[in-house]
């Protein structure tokens, strides 16, 4: 691992402290203590965004063709450091290291997309029916700030640097205090890569000590953040007063709808997979499967059997399928949904438990409920953690209109051998991402996104790099 400690990035310098006392970083596996992060606050605050000041005109001033040749050394830099980013983001979150690397792949895959929507920053020019012409031409809109979340260290923050960089703009990173290290290796690879003093920052420590100074300054231009709707509304409102732009990528409670003519079995394989998938703290995750009453039992009977052959255990093992919940306070709040859950009627068909053979880390049982009502509060409450509430269905327009009852819009998703319930489901699912027979719905050429409560703007495909731009229009007439 290139960088043992997590450090800060300031004017291109890392730095291994900060004004405020350091923050420690604990092992969700096992309770100890994995290091400590620089904690940043309103003087580190200032210092960042002078540098950014300083390096706007000169990073949006490089052609877009050249900033796309830093963003492809990025890549490779991030390729070599591949086995250190992962191993840095398995400890702090807790995955298992077999499945930390394709984390790894997926944002090495943004930086090379994004390189070449860097050399398509073309504009286009109009025939004005006065006479002349009108030329719309893209610039960056200025600083941007990017908060990220800790369930994928690695994709969140790159899913913002990537399209920052590539529209010319300056971008200073506040990570989640759980993920320090994993930030500073993406740092490590940016500032190696050639990127100039000022143009990526990462700022380590509390959100409280940090973000606000950031949302306070009129020089920031664009806010972009991964975390919950509580937040997101919260961030909305203070940027109202300096009129940031915003991209908002929100909670999410993902509805999964079975019908009897889907390959049942494949299905259920499919959604133990990706239901547990990072324990389950995934903001597409499925969470609420709604199962046509004619084969519920054999969905049943299959989820369970791939859920009980999970081998929960430390992220450092390779024959670990599923680790601990990262926070203890995510795996109470798991425990509280299960226990409303079954006080209203559900059954508890696997898991349900802390495991027996481990007493410390954040561990739970991946769970499985069946019959669970619909004023169970897992069914309106994301539950970001390794459960599914599985309940059934017998005609297609109430599942859909179950499936559309919080106010969430990220993604849905179904399971159907039909092309007509494909398309009925399709339209009929409120989501910015609907996966028809498959979860795979995040694709660095494709947007990323949700509607209603789950935000605004679009992250991946050509979509993305169109928050980071403004639009400017000159209009010439010829004298």
């Amino acid at each position: 691992m290139s960088a043992d400690q997590p450090r800060a990035l300031i004017g291109g310098a890392f730095r291994d402290r900060a004004s405020n006392e350091s923050i420690p970083v604990t092992d969700p596996c096992t309770e100890e203590l994995l290091w400590f992060q620089p904690a940043c606050g309103p003087v580190e605050v200032e210092e960042a965004l002078s540098h950014a000041r300083a390096a706007l005109p000169v990073w949006s001033a490089v052609h877009g063709w050249e900033r796309g040749k830093v963003l492809r050394r990025i890549a490779r830099e991030m390729e070599a450091r591949r086995p250190a980013i992962a191993r840095a983001l398995s400890y702090e979150i807790g995955r298992p290291i077999a499945q930390s690397e394709g984390e790894v792949n997926a944002a090495i895959e943004q930086f090379d997309w994004f390189a070449g929507e860097a050399e398509r920053l073309f504009g286009e020019t109009i025939r004005s029916r006065q006479g002349g012409r009108l030329i719309a031409a893209p610039e960056p809109v200025g600083i941007v700030a990017a908060f990220c979340a800790w369930n994928f260290p690695v994709n969140l923050p790159v899913r913002k640097i990537a399209p920052a960089l590539a529209a010319g703009c300056p971008i200073i990173v506040r990570p989640s205090e759980q993920v320090p290290l994993t930030t500073t290796l993406i740092a490590e690879a940016c500032v190696a890569a050639g990127v100039p003093a000022g143009v990526v920052q990462v700022l380590t420590g509390r959100a409280t000590d940090i973000v606000p100074a950031l949302m306070a300054s009129n020089d920031v231009r664009k806010i972009s953040l991964t975390g919950s709707t509580q937040v997101g509304k919260m961030l909305l409102a203070q940027a109202a007063e300096t009129v940031k732009r915003c991209s908002m990528e929100l909670g999410g409670h993902s509805p999964v709808v079975v019908c009897a003519d889907a390959d049942v079995e494949t299905a259920a394989v499919q959604c133990a997979t990706f239901k547990f998938r990072n324990a389950g703290q995934v903001c597409i995750a499925p969470n609420r499967f709604y199962v046509e009453e004619s084969v519920i039992g054999r969905f049943l009977d299959r989820m369970v059997a791939e859920t009980r052959a999970l081998k929960p255990g430390s992220s450092q093992d390779r024959d670990t399928t599923m680790g601990p919940l990262t926070l203890a306070s995510g795996r109470t709040k798991v425990e509280s949904l299960i226990a409303d859950a079954v006080s209203r009627g559900a059954k508890i068909e696997a898991g349900g438990r802390r495991p027996e053979d481990r007493n410390k880390g954040f561990f739970l049982q991946p769970t499985i409920l069946s019959a669970v009502p619909d004023d169970a509060r897992i069914m309106s409450e994301e539950p970001f953690g390794p459960v599914a509430a599985v309940a059934t269905f017998r005609k297609l327009d109430d599942a859909i209109q179950r499936a559309n009852s919080t106010p969430y819009g990220l993604a849905a998703y179904a399971f159907t051998g039909s092309a007509a319930k494909a398309e009925q489901l399709s339209a009929g699912l409120r989501a910015g991402m609907v996966g028809i027979n498959t979860f795979l719905v995040a694709h660095a050429e494709a947007p990323f996104g949700g509607v209603d409560h789950s935000g605004m703007g679009r992250e991946g495909g050509r979509q993305a790099i169109l928050d980071y731009q403004n639009t400017k229009l000159t209009s010439v007439a010829w004298l």
